[in-house]
Order: structure tokens, then sequence, then C-alpha cells
């Protein structure tokens, strides 16, 4: 079996543990997919769930935060079509009717008739919609500087650059 050399920084994660096995039992397998993906994995989990406790103070799940700031970077007068939000969130119109649904009663956001199209709503942020997904956004920023602090600000840029190569090439 070939050791992997050591790696530079933090104790072996669990990812390093996966692939370390891996490398025992088939030492024919390419696994730097494995140790980049991994890592993404368990990143994303483990802030998806930071994120779930920075809104659940608002009394929101992340995705009716997500659907809140949609319509807050959307500009005034903060309104989309139900079909605007369900592309932008990648959501069925099923899903999204669900969500508009709770966040209408807890009077987040109001559905009106679109003046242009009889047939079509708008949704729109209300004044206390606005205000909670401000407050909200910056809770989630918070807790996602909060994780990045481990990094010094270039390394936290390099990283960015990246992923954002990485996210343009599998997104092809």
């Amino acid at each position: 079996m070939t050791e992997r050399p050591p790696q530079p920084g933090p104790r072996k994660d669990p990812v390093d543990v996966i692939v370390d096995q891996w490398a025992e039992v088939r030492p024919d397998l390419d696994t730097a997919g494995m140790e980049v993906f991994g890592r993404i994995f368990r990143l994303s989990r483990a802030m998806g769930d930071r994120m779930e406790r920075a809104y659940a103070r608002f009394g929101i799940s992340r995705g009716e935060f997500d659907a809140l700031a949609t319509l807050r970077r959307s500009g005034e007068p903060y309104t989309l079509s139900p079909r605007q939000l369900s592309a932008a969130l990648m959501l069925t119109t099923g899903g999204m009717t669900g969500r508009l649904d709770k966040l209408e009663r807890a009077g987040l956001l109001r559905r009106s008739p679109d003046p242009h199209d009889r047939r079509g709503l708008q949704v729109t942020l209300t004044d206390r919609g606005l205000q909670l997904i401000d407050e909200a956004v910056g809770a989630g920023l918070a807790a996602q500087t909060e994780a990045l602090a481990s990094l010094e600000p270039e390394r936290a840029a390099h990283l960015a650059g990246l992923l954002r190569d990485l996210l343009a090439a599998t997104e092809k």
C-alpha cells in the first residue's frame, strides 16, 4: 500500500479516514475527488444545520428564508410572481405554494392579483417580512463569518475562487 503524504493543516478528519480505508483495500483507486467532494458535502451539511439554527430564531426555515430573501433581493417593491420565485428557487409550483401559504399566514408576505395578467398573482414582502428578512440575513451572514474565521481572508477569497471554478465546471 502506498501511504498518502501527510496533509498540511489540522489533524486527520473523517474524510481522511475514509480515504485511508479505501487506499488499504483498493490502492488502485484515485480518491482525489472523494477528498474534495466528501469535505464539500460534510461542510454543506454542517453549515446547513448552522443556518437552520440561525433562521429558527426568526421562526423560519432555510427554505422560507430563501423565498423571503429572493423577494428582498429583487428590490423594491419586493414583488415577484410565484412562477418567478419557483424558478429562482428551483422548486415546483406545488412546493412553492406550501411555502408561500405558511409565510402568508405568518404575515411576512401577501399574494395579490397581478394587474398585468388577470390569471396571475404577485407575491410581495410585507413590512414585517422586510424587517424579518433583513434581520435573518444578518444572522445568517454572522454564522457564515464565524465559520470562515478559521481562515485568513486571503485563503477564504482563494477558496471562494476555487469553488467558483469547480462549480462552473460541474454545471456545464
